[in-house]
């Protein structure tokens, strides 16, 4: 199918957009910088920096001590409500903690040590690295008596779902995957995957860091066990920004948490000498919440419940095929191939452009030097170009630009003049 290849079709398609006063909600300092990260990193909304200096400026400098009964002590638990919307959770099953990998270390141990008799931990080879070095940790803090087995990508872009069925069985204790895979945006089925897990007497726990804020989730739907996902990427609470864990109900009183912390403590300010397990989502606090950073999380979740799911992924979901349209008509001539599936049902919300000289294209296209904009993508190894498509801010013009811009760089072949040494950060 053709695309309309000319700039005023994606302005007509800006000015017919439903989500399009929302970017003004955003600090957008350069116009003429093109953020197509956001799925690494969200834009920092207006509203957070009016709530950070309340933060600070009304709380800590004013309130003091007392700004602990004026709320932050329940800030992690209101949050943790306020997410369940987004996550099709019950109110009481989700908490912000700690960070993703924390959060899946006490998650994961937790669930091992409630399967016994089973030694299996199934993954994939899509999966997120940090997950990955996690579930190796916790085979040998469990002395080797259990087994990570990596589902193999063929192609590196999608998982064989047949495989997987192969490889349950009455030994697997835990399947946890990326709901939506870090670098081709490969989206699993997740009511499918969780009764494969539980067809055989497995526990299922899913990491959402690249599906929360983009995609529709229903944890409750699925039936899912357990989950984690941070809360910088789509639901734009900044770097570093605690992440949440979910915990199904019925599993609450019986998952151990391995970091026994005092916020997690069925009353902290007791101050007993021995922990006492709350038997609620609340025992997988560990320490004290780092109040400052989760109070700016709240306005983009705000606004992401105030335009709703669905409105999010149907924007999403047309930006991703007009990229991929243009993609096909301008770069794949120059050595370009679609990193990410095919069909939009199967796909998050960023797109993954193959080449063999990804990272000197990505050089090239943050180079104020170059062309008319400056646009942000990221690198990940060995060949990906990830292209965020972050639909409350993200314009059909910005992709059409970039997207030139690309073109532009194969033609005159200017990411020639780059070096191929990697910065730290890509």
């Amino acid at each position: 199918m053709s695309v309309d290849l000319s700039i005023e079709y994606a302005r007509k398609l800006d000015r017919e957009d439903p989500l399009k006063d929302y970017r003004k909600q955003f600090v957008i300092s350069d116009p003429s910088l093109i953020y197509l990260d956001g799925n690494s990193l969200g834009r920092l909304p207006l509203k957070t920096v009016e709530y950070a200096g309340m933060a600070i400026r009304d709380q800590w400098g004013d309130r003091l001590i007392r700004s602990w009964n004026e709320g932050w002590y329940h800030q992690s638990s209101r949050l943790g409500r306020k997410i369940a919307q987004i996550i099709g959770a019950h109110p009481e099953e989700v908490i912000v903690s700690d960070s993703t990998s924390i959060n899946l270390y006490k998650l994961g141990y937790g669930a091992l040590k409630m399967m016994k008799g089973r030694s299996e931990i199934v993954s994939d080879d899509m999966n997120f690295p940090s997950d990955l070095y996690i579930l190796q940790g916790l085979v040998r803090q469990f002395n080797g008596k259990h087994t990570l087995r990596l589902l193999k990508s063929q192609d590196g872009i999608s998982s064989d779902m047949t495989e997987l069925v192969r490889m349950l069985g009455k030994r697997t204790a835990l399947v946890t995957l990326s709901h939506v895979a870090f670098k081709s945006a490969y989206m699993y089925d997740m009511e499918k995957v969780t009764e494969l897990a539980h067809m055989h007497g497995a526990l299922m726990f899913w990491d959402l860091s690249h599906s929360v804020g983009a995609v529709p989730v229903s944890l409750k739907r699925a039936d899912a066990d357990l989950a984690v996902g941070c809360t910088y990427k789509y639901l734009n609470g900044g770097p570093g920004a605690s992440a949440f864990l979910y915990v199904k109900r019925d599993l609450q009183e019986k998952l151990e948490n391995p970091i026994q912390g005092w916020f997690g403590d069925k009353n902290p300010f007791e101050f007993k000498l021995h922990y006492r397990d709350p038997g609620t989502i609340r025992k997988f606090q560990t320490g004290s919440p780092p109040v400052l950073s989760v109070s700016g999380m709240e306005p983009a979740i705000d606004m992401l419940l105030e335009v709703g799911i669905g409105a999010v992924r149907q924007k999403s979901v047309a930006q991703g095929e007009y990229l991929i349209s243009l993609a096909r008509e301008w770069l794949f001539k120059h050595g370009f191939r679609l990193g990410s599936p095919m069909f939009a049902e199967r796909r998050g919300s960023h797109i993954s452009l193959k080449h063999a000289e990804a990272y000197r294209i990505c050089r090239a296209l943050n180079d104020p030097q170059v062309g008319n904009h400056v646009v942000i993508p990221d690198f990940r190894e060995p060949n990906n170009i990830r292209l965020g498509i972050t639909p409350l801010y993200t314009t059909y013009t910005e992709i059409y630009r970039s997207i030139k811009q690309l073109r532009y760089i194969m033609e005159n072949r200017i990411y020639e003049h780059y070096p191929t040494s990697r910065d730290m950060v890509t």
